[in-house]
Order: C-alpha cells, then structure tokens, then sequence
C-alpha cells in the first residue's frame, strides 16, 4: 500500500512546483523540467536539473524535495528521508515536503512518525490527495489495531478523523457504521450506511448491516425493507432470512415471518435463530407444545442458549408446570444474570408455588434491571456528523 503512495508522488510532483517555487524565472523552469523528467522516468536527467538549482540557491525547498523523491526511486531512502526532514527544517509550512516525509515514513514501516507529518500537510493544503489517502489508510489500520485490542472508543475516533478526511470513501463510511452499531451509536450508524450505500451502490453488507442498524432503533419497517433487500442480493444467505423473519415477526405479519424462518431453516438447518423466532410466534400463537419443540431444537445445538431456556422456562410458567420452569430459569440465570425475563418469571413463579421470600427478590433484580436499561436508552449519545469536503458475513441481530 505505501509504494503505491510513493507512486502517487510522481504523479503529483509537476503539478505542484510551479506553485510552489519562489526565485528567479530560470529556477522555476529548471525545476519544472526536472518534475517532468522525473514523471517521465529520466533520473539521470532530472537529478542533473536539481543540482544545477541546488548550486545557485543550496536551501530551495522545492529542488530539496524533488531530489528527494528521485532518491526514493532510485532506492536510496535513508538519503531520500535526510532531504525531506533538510526541507521541513528549513520551511516548516512546505506542503509537499510534509507530505513526502509521511509518505516515506509510511513505506519505511513507520506509521507512528508518518501520521504528523501527513496532518500538518493537509493543515497546509487540504487539497493533497496524496497526504490524504495515506493518512485515511493509516487510521484505517490503527482502528482495526485498536478494535483487536478491544479498546473500541479509541477506534471510532480514528474512524471519525478518517470521516472527516475522506467522507467519500465507502470502506470509512461501512467501517464506521459498523462501530457505531457496536457502540449503541445508532444514528450514527444509520448515516454512515446509509451513505456507503449512496457510494456503492447495493452493497450487500452495507444493506444488512443498515437494517441491523434500525432493528436496534425499533425501526421495523425500515429494516424490513433492508432484510427484504438483502434477501434479494442474496437469496441463498440464511442469515438474511432470519433477520426479515424477525422483522416481519414485531410488525406482527406472523405468517411471513414464519415462512422467512422456514427459508432460513431449510438453508441452514442448524441455525438456532430461526428455531428460536418460530418458537416465539408459537408462544404467541398459545401453541405450548409447538413452542417447546422450537425451543429445545435451539438447546439441541446451543444448550447455554439464554433465550431459549428462558422461553422455555416461560412456556413451562404459561401452561402453570412451575417444577419445570424454575431449573429452566434459574440456568438461564447461571449463564446470565442479567436476563430480566428471566429473573421476572422465575419471581412469578416462586410466587405461584409459595416462595414469596425467593419471589420478591427476583422480582426486584427485574425491576431494578428494566430501569437500568431504561437509563442506558435514555444516556445514548452520539457523534456528530463530519463536514462534506474485506467484509465478514453478516451476523444475525439478536
């Protein structure tokens, strides 16, 4: 990725020396002819150029820096990278040379040295695509470091400066949206997806990710749509069938939903998440039996499954078999006690069997949990949008 960066440069180099350069008329042309013979792959030539500057005016930042990038062609970086630090030293606000230091920095397998060089050169001209690309690829890389290292806030706001940088790239955009969701940042996810899309157009990640994004924010319809879309793209993804059952399922259009679970199923036979959403519309339906197959076919591939048992635990509450439903709850709880259903209908059901001590504990774990998580909606924030100047296989939205 970084030779491509140096690459860059020699495309660049021409165009900027003209604006660039200060002295005499000769120099600017002699400079100019070196850009040239450099673009054109005549070193030999555009060296000769550059020292004849460099003899009349030894500090011209612009001969300094173009000779640079003729060492790093011809191989040479360490003198490449004692040239640009000469033309930092000397003119501190010299864009190009800014930007070529980061740039060898970067290749140079330093990326912690590039990282300032590159943002003082785009304080200078925000117009260097050069320093720009580079620095937006480093951030890039630091983020998914920091995501490996768990230290997710850190992340997003190395994605929120690639934003800023570059909003139209749509790996930024989806790299984003997909933090954001991680985060509980969803509106910010929701734009950010929504403008890959508006960048790549159907991309299918980008349109399941988008409606895991609204599922989150209750938004159905506008998931449905997404899933459906999904779907479309790719009729033979399971996941994307699922994640429309369950969609369809809270629009309460319970007859598609079933059918989207049965797709699913038939792709994918093991997969639990359409077990389980055929075992809610059951436990809707009063159909007990039914939902209890459903139920345990999840338990039959995930026995810690938490959802399931505490459906189960909650079918068994429903048909009044309390024996049944209280170890089914309470391994709900042994494999996560912040399960608030669980703790709700495991405390319903010490009461119905005489346990009120047990009961009113339970039911006050729950009572306490709903207002945490009341709280934790209430205290979402989220970041602000920045200024306009390799996919993993989706998961299924629990």
């Amino acid at each position: 990725m970084a030779s491509q960066f140096l690459c860059v440069v020699i495309l660049l180099v021409t165009g900027f020396v003209s604006a660039q350069v200060s002295g005499s008329a000769a120099n600017k042309a002699t400079l100019q002819s070196a850009a040239q013979a450099i673009s054109a792959g005549k070193l030999d030539k555009a060296e000769n150029d550059l020292h004849s500057v460099l003899q009349s005016s030894p500090d011209e930042s612009s001969a300094l820096d173009l000779l640079g990038v003729v060492r790093i062609l011809q191989h040479r970086e360490p003198e490449a990278l004692d040239l640009f630090n000469r033309v930092v030293r000397n003119d501190p606000n010299f864009a190009p040379g800014r930007a070529h230091l980061g740039l060898l920095y970067l290749q140079m397998g330093r990326p912690q040295e590039a990282v300032p060089q590159l943002r003082e050169a785009l304080r200078i001209d925000a117009a260097r695509t050069d320093a720009a690309g580079a620095l937006v690829h480093i951030l890039q890389d630091q983020s998914q470091a920091a995501v490996n290292a768990g230290e997710i806030n850190e992340a997003m706001g190395l994605l929120n400066e690639a934003r800023r940088i570059a909003p139209d790239n749509a790996d930024v955009q989806y790299e984003f949206g997909l933090l954001a969701i991680r985060l509980g940042l969803l509106q910010d996810a929701v734009s950010a997806l929504q403008k890959t899309l508006e960048l790549r157009k159907n991309d299918p990640l980008a349109v399941y990710n988008l409606g895991r994004a609204f599922m989150e924010l209750s938004k159905f319809e506008e998931a449905r749509q997404q899933f459906a879309e999904y779907s479309k793209i790719r009729p033979d993804d399971p996941s994307g069938h699922c994640a429309l059952g369950m969609t369809l399922a809270a629009l309460e259009r319970s007859q598609e939903a079933r059918a989207e679970f049965e797709r699913s199923i038939a792709l994918a036979p093991a997969q639990t998440e359409s077990y389980y959403g055929l075992g809610l519309l059951e436990l809707e339906s009063q159909e007990f039996v039914e939902a209890s197959r459903h139920f345990r076919q999840v338990l039959k591939h995930e026995s810690a499954n938490t959802l399931a048992l505490t459906a189960l635990g909650k079918t068994a509450f429903q048909q009044k078999h309390y024996e049944e439903a209280i170890p089914l709850l309470q391994q709900a709880l042994a494999h996560d006690d912040t399960m608030r259903e669980a703790h709700y209908y495991l405390g319903l059901t010490f009461a119905r069997t005489g346990r009120k001590a047990e009961s009113a504990e339970q039911l006050e774990i729950a009572t306490r949990l709903e207002h945490t998580e009341a709280e934790r909606r209430r205290t979402t924030w989220t970041i602000s949008e920045p200024p306009t100047t390799s996919h993993q296989q989706p998961s299924i939205p629990k």
